[in-house]
């Protein structure tokens, strides 16, 4: 069984900054993609960054945070990370991170089978 923690969410005026944290369990971390998602009150879970299981694939981002979010990960702490920067009302989300089914770094729900508890991230402006 795959578990996954967020830590880093809070509470920050616009322009501010956010690291948020997924820490997972398991011996094969490396081998998946992780990707952040998040979901705002009376909406659906949206995609924000993904990146693969290899160097192979791309990071990949969401339009509306391409050069404002950062996602990495250590192999060795089996940690994904989310660098957000220039923080905006419009981030304030519920933040998920997920683990993909493969390697490959998805970009909709169905292309993760495991999900953290979420953290929130509130931006005032």
């Amino acid at each position: 069984q795959v578990q996954l923690v967020e830590s880093g969410g809070g509470l920050v005026q616009a322009g501010g900054s956010l690291r948020l944290s997924c820490a997972a369990s398991g011996r094969t971390f490396s081998n998946y993609a992780m990707g952040w998602f998040r979901q705002a009150p009376g909406k659906e879970r949206e995609f924000v960054a993904a990146i693969g299981g290899s160097t192979y694939y791309a990071d990949t981002y969401a339009d509306t945070v391409k050069g404002r979010f950062t996602i990495s990960r250590d192999n060795a702490k089996n940690t994904v990370y989310l660098q957000m920067n220039s923080l905006k009302p419009e981030d304030t989300a519920v933040y998920y991170c997920g683990r993909g089914r493969g390697i490959g770094a998805g970009t909709i729900v169905a292309s993760y089978d495991y999900w953290g508890q979420g953290t929130q991230v509130t931006v005032s402006s």
